[in-house]
């Protein structure tokens, strides 16, 4: 080993110890955004004097209430946020709490948005710090500030206390493997439990073919690609909100692919490996064993992402075994791609390449906890609430069991994933190689259908929206209530659940994203069956149907479903 490589190893070795004292997060990123953010805003006297106007004013007004003066102007939580909805808020001196905090999260809003001169990038990260620290101190989270807290204290003799405490002392005596052994649901016999075999098995898939539940199917068979970073089973929960269990009752033949979660072993694995191991290798598959001249092909999230890739690529060969293709809140163009982007820039990747290169992997708990970061006011602050001063266990359901059953991803394929995507845009912007070559989501020439979910800090719907840009044929869009996981699992008659839609024909002039909610008119219920009557018009009659797998073509059952890539953990 030279001396370069030697000290490029130290250098490794360092910042990987580093990530794990600040998140995953990079010393020099938050550093110079800071930088950024406080030397422009020293330069700009008018702007400090504003704030230093609104200070005052807030102060006037706090002292006002203080002194039992009930004023017209007082602030109202956002829209969603619950941490304040308990009756004990709007009596005094709780409300008076309530109304400092929600002056200061206004004010530091206003205080780290809208720099002349700070970069947007710079911006965005400084402002969700400074809601981070705010969400960290408010006072919903201080005990003896919290008039639920103290009213539960109060009815229990103190007992909730004791009860949190125990929970605490539970939860830091634990090791983490011990609690991610614990599913309140567990697959293949409280969800993911929709019949079917695995017919293929592979270093990094498994394929799961579902059995016919009517007596004639679709000739075209359907092939769900989740995504890596989750459970496959987020599509089939449990029998009443299973999107697959659904397409299977209404007479598709359905294979899902169940992705491997990885270990050091596919530390070297490549983006494009998932491609060729997983989406063409189950097209190959299924074209052998159900006889079929199409497929309709479906992607979720990322596997949404690689579904384009993998069809814009098929199109690049001439290879037309693709029915329709529909990709569910998965984009194709990154330049909005949401909150995830606070922690996407080439220093940040360049720290967190250096992080997975040491375990070969990126941890679940870290990709979680970036997740659960984005919303913390909900998922990790009112749930200590609950659980530690209120001494509340939450009711487990299938989409909060599935969400503790988190993937790793492995280093080299997922530092490509972000570099191609997020940082570089390259799949938009005609640079993403497959096998090589570019591809081009504008060769695609198949019906698409569209899904975006109105409260996405994933996918946001309208980063999804721009594959109208991409991509001229024939796109049916479809805007669902809810947000990135319970606006996809949105089944028919679950309550206050609606969508908009619209087509585009083929070679229609394009419609920007506010003129599409603008004209689209609101549809009560499930877009599931509006989707499943679109499959059903890109299909050809129904007939009998296929046998579950193919012994003679390779394919033989190998066990019963959801398989055994889903159990590992």
């Amino acid at each position: 080993m030279s001396n370069g490589s030697a000290f490029r190893t130290f250098d490794r070795e360092l910042h990987a110890a580093e990530a794990h004292l600040t998140a995953g997060l990079s010393p020099e990123t938050l550093f110079g955004a800071y930088m950024d953010w406080a030397g422009h805003l020293i330069n700009q006297p008018g702007r400090r004097t504003a704030l230093l106007l609104d200070f005052l004013q807030d102060m006037a007004i706090l002292t006002q209430q203080a002194m039992g003066v009930t004023t017209a102007n007082a602030l109202q939580p956002n829209p969603g946020d619950r941490r304040f909805n308990h009756p004990g808020w709007a009596s005094y001196p709780f409300s008076l709490f309530e109304q400092a905090f929600l002056r200061a999260e206004r004010w530091w809003s206003v205080a780290t948005t809208g720099i002349q001169g700070v970069s947007r990038s710079h911006e965005r990260m400084v402002s969700f710090t400074a809601r981070q620290l705010l969400d960290m101190m408010a006072p919903s989270n201080i005990p003896f500030l919290n008039p639920e807290v103290l009213e539960a204290t109060w009815q229990s003799e103190g007992r909730n206390l004791l009860q949190g405490f125990s929970k605490f002392v539970e939860d830091m005596t634990k090791q983490t493997r011990e609690l991610q052994a614990k599913l309140p649901l567990r697959p293949g016999r409280d969800v993911a439990v929709t019949p079917g075999q695995v017919v293929l098995r592979n270093g990094l898939i498994e394929l799961i073919q579902y059995s016919p539940l009517t007596d004639k199917v679709y000739p075209e068979p359907v092939l769900i690609v989740p995504a890596w970073i989750m459970k496959y089973y987020i599509l089939d929960l449990q029998p009443h909100d299973s999107l697959i269990r659904f397409l299977v009752e209404q007479g598709y033949t359905v294979f899902c692919i169940s992705w491997l979660n990885p270990s050091r072993k596919q530390r070297e694995v490549h983006l494009d490996d998932y491609r060729k191991q997983g989406v063409m290798t189950a097209i190959d598959a299924i074209a052998a064993i159900t006889k079929a001249r199409k497929i309709h092909a479906v992607g979720y999230c990322l596997g949404g992402t690689l579904l384009s890739i993998t069809a814009a690529a098929m199109a690049r060969e001439h290879d037309e075994r693709l029915a329709s293709l529909t990709l569910l809140a998965a984009q194709t163009d990154f330049t909005e791609a949401g909150e995830l982007q606070l922690f996407i820039n080439e220093a940040q990747l360049a720290f967190l390449d250096d992080l997975m290169w040491k375990s070969g992997y990126l941890d679940a708990s870290q990709m979680a906890g970036a997740f659960q970061m984005l919303r913390s006011a909900d998922l990790i602050w009112s749930r200590m609430v609950r659980r530690y001063y209120l001494g509340v266990e939450d009711e487990p359901n299938d989409l909060t069991s599935w969400n503790m059953d988190a993937t790793r991803m492995p280093y080299r394929m997922h530092s490509e994933y972000l570099w191609h995507m997020f940082q570089n845009n390259n799949l938009a912007m005609g640079r993403f190689p497959a096998d090589g070559k570019p591809v081009s989501l504008s060769d695609i020439d198949l019906p698409l259908f569209v899904v975006g979910t109105e409260r996405d800090h994933i996918a946001p719907w309208r980063s999804v929206y721009k594959l109208h840009l991409l991509n001229p044929g024939s796109l049916t869009f479809a805007l669902a209530s809810g947000g990135h996981n319970s606006g996809i699992v949105s089944e028919p008659g679950r309550a206050n659940r609606s969508y908009k839609i619209l087509e585009r024909k083929k070679g229609a002039k394009y419609r920007g994203p506010d003129e599409w909610l603008r004209v689209a008119k609101p549809r009560e219920g499930s877009w599931w069956p509006e989707w499943t009557r679109w499959l059903g018009a890109c299909s050809s009659a129904p007939k009998s149907p296929p046998h579950i797998g193919d012994e003679e073509a390779g394919y033989p059952p190998l066990c019963a479903a959801p398989g055994t890539y889903v159990m590992r953990r």
